[in-house]
């Protein structure tokens, strides 16, 4: 029973991730432009967030979830103005010389920050967790296996499934990066700048 809640979480979370919206973007430009491991910690950051999501789902701790849930207008418009910010700044952005990575301007902590704290400005991300966990029939039970391993497992898979998205797209991009001139990364952040900034006012029209 554990082992297919998991590997139904590797599925969840594999899926959740794969999308290519802001959050892929912002991974893509910053292996291109500042090497894999900035890439993928940003990646990090997001399947942590997915997973603490997830986490509140499969507890059912419901009064971090209604409150979340009760402030998604704030949350929205942070993460609006949060993607604007990112735009901006990758757009002005001139791509690291491979060889001088280490100087760049961005932080690991900051990639993995950065993406943590956008995931969580999601918390329509939280609905879905409980709708998809509901369905497949996780919940806390009158058993301890019940009310803890299995949402445990579930949980984990989630994780992992998230992870292994951020691996494979990062990694990918990462091969592909001595292909990319700096005139192109120049162009590949502006055009990123711009496309991250739009996510950020169709975030703020919804409103």
């Amino acid at each position: 029973m554990e082992s297919s809640l998991f590997l139904k979480g590797m599925l969840l979370g594999f899926s959740i991730a794969a999308p290519v919206g802001p959050i892929g973007l912002l991974c893509i430009q910053r292996t291109l432009t500042n090497g894999w491991l900035y890439g993928f910690l940003s990646g990090l950051g997001t399947a942590t967030a997915d997973a603490a999501y997830g986490f509140i789902a499969a507890f059912g701790i419901t009064a971090v979830s209604a409150f979340l849930i009760s402030q998604q207008f704030f949350l929205h418009l942070l993460g609006g103005l949060f993607l604007l910010y990112l735009g901006y700044t990758i757009f002005r952005t001139l791509p690291a010389d491979p060889a001088t990575t280490s100087s760049t301007k961005n932080t690991l902590s900051g990639s993995y920050s950065s993406a943590f704290f956008l995931t969580l400005t999601n918390p329509m991300t939280l609905m879905s967790f409980a709708a998809i966990f509901a369905g497949l029939g996780v919940q806390t039970g009158s058993t301890w296996r019940e009310t803890y391993i299995q949402p445990a497992f579930m949980v984990g898979g989630v994780f992992l499934g998230s992870l292994l998205w951020w691996l494979l797209l990062c990694g990918t991009v990462s091969i592909l990066r001595p292909r990319f001139q700096q005139t192109k990364l120049h162009w590949l952040n502006r055009l990123s700048g711009l496309v991250i900034g739009l996510f950020g006012l169709l975030s703020l029209a919804t409103l």
